[in-house]
């Protein structure tokens, strides 16, 4: 028998380091060659770790939330015969389901984590010893009498009864039952009228306290969102459209679809923002505060911020500005659906230069949402509500209709973007939303 030791491998772009994600494995499992051993975050993907070789895992370099330096221990595996002379440091694939993410982590295994571990092996060899040195069993220990059943145990209740009781902690021995000395469900509503003193029944119970570890996507999601707030000056404007007409149009081109998908709301806005942008050169850029650089780009590569299972993802949409109502849809729905089943690559995961949020029917009055940095900007539709509305009659004179209208969020890096280019901006995209035949003209 032989004891292979499987470093961390280079999974290259400079990466140094490793966050643990996910353990497949456990000491004392055996595993074949190339099989799932662990999944591990970098600072540009998920990545898979195959093993090189068939044997029994007998160490692993830590915990999940742990950072493993590239090149250091992650596991040992123990191997029949010699190691084969073919086995390197590792296999690693950062597959399909790649998630990115713009910020490093640079927070390596912590010194505290790296003594608990040898404290740990530690005692465990300890207790070993002492087991081996006093084979002895310890003297039996009296046992206690069996307790006696409780008064609530003797109540006759059903078990729906009891369970309705003990949710609430109420004991059936303090409850008067009305008929035959049974409680029933009226009897413990009247035990809890009469003991709330308002004839109220409790509105819920406590849950226990629960630890959750912050680890992966929600950690990295973390990290961005405190780096964002802390290194970029937000401000927010919000403005009101009236999306009335736009929302007929929508409705009469997707009576008329045929195949093509259906359109949302999305796909308007996005229409509006990507003629607005020539204009306005300064939102669709990226800050490198370090060198102090802001580079205003030219196409639109449009973040889609997209919630999934596992936290907050952006898809981008490349070359926004190149692409129909029809096919801004697709790429949507496509981009969608990659970011939820983890389907989705890295490349399109990365390298927005402009995002979009929306929360759709949840969406709120107004929203100030959080800039993906080093983006400059971000925009935010809010929900579309119905209410009444003072409209001009084209004779001078008012009247009040029905109107479908909506507020859009723009959040902005104030040391890129001034607030009178934000407000501006809005206005014009104002006038589209409002105005949305102007989308489909050159």
């Amino acid at each position: 028998m032989a004891k292979f030791t499987f470093n961390m491998p280079d999974v290259g772009e400079g990466v140094a380091e490793a966050e643990l994600v996910e353990w497949h494995v456990k000491v004392g499992d055996a595993v074949s060659e190339d099989q799932h051993l662990v999944d591990v975050m970098t600072d540009k993907a998920t990545i898979d770790i195959e093993s090189p070789v068939d044997g029994k895992v007998t160490e692993v370099a830590g915990e999940v939330g742990d950072v493993i330096a590239v090149g250091s221990m992650l596991l040992v595996i123990e191997v029949e015969g010699e190691v084969p002379e073919d086995a390197d440091e590792g296999d690693a694939e950062a597959g399909d389901d790649a998630h990115t993410t713009d910020e490093p982590v640079d927070s390596p295994m912590s010194k505290a984590t790296e003594e608990r571990i040898e404290v740990e092996n530690s005692d465990s060899s300890d207790a070993d010893d002492a087991m081996a040195a006093d084979p002895e069993p310890a003297p039996a220990q009296p046992t206690e009498p069996a307790p006696s059943p409780s008064p609530a145990a003797k109540v006759l209740a059903s078990p729906a009864v009891r369970k309705r009781a003990k949710d609430l902690g109420v004991d059936l021995a303090e409850v008067k039952p009305a008929e035959d000395g049974r409680v029933r469900h009226g009897d413990l509503d009247q035990f809890l009228a009469y003991n709330s003193g308002g004839g109220f029944s409790p509105a819920g119970r406590a849950r226990e306290n629960e630890a959750i570890k912050v680890i992966g996507l929600r950690k990295r999601i973390a990290q961005n969102m405190s780096a964002a707030k802390r290194h970029i000056p937000h401000f927010t404007y919000v403005e009101e459209c009236d999306v009335t007409a736009m929302e007929a149009m929508r409705a009469d081109l997707n009576s008329a679809r045929g195949s093509k998908p259906k359109l949302t709301m999305l796909p308007l806005l996005i229409t509006a923002i990507c003629k607005l942008v020539p204009d306005f050169p300064m939102i669709n850029a990226r800050y490198d505060d370090e060198a102090n650089v802001v580079t205003r780009h030219g196409a639109v590569h449009l973040g889609m911020a997209t919630q999934t299972d596992n936290g907050l993802m952006v898809p981008v949409i490349r070359d926004a500005q190149g692409r129909n109502l029809w096919q801004l849809a697709s790429e949507i729905g496509r981009l969608a659906e990659a970011a939820r089943d983890g389907s989705a690559k890295s490349e399109e995961l990365s390298g927005s230069t402009l995002t979009v949020t929306s929360l759709g029917p949840l969406g709120g009055v107004a929203t100030t949402p959080v800039i993906n940095r080093p983006e400059v900007a971000i925009i935010g539709p809010n929900r579309i509500i119905e209410r009444p509305m003072f409209v001009t009659d084209g004779q001078g004179g008012e009247r009040i209709e029905k109107r479908k209208l909506m507020n859009i969020s723009i959040s902005c890096d104030h040391r890129v973007v001034d607030g009178y280019d934000a407000a501006l901006f809005i206005q014009e995209m104002k006038k589209l939303i409002e105005m949305p035949v102007l989308l489909l003209s050159d």
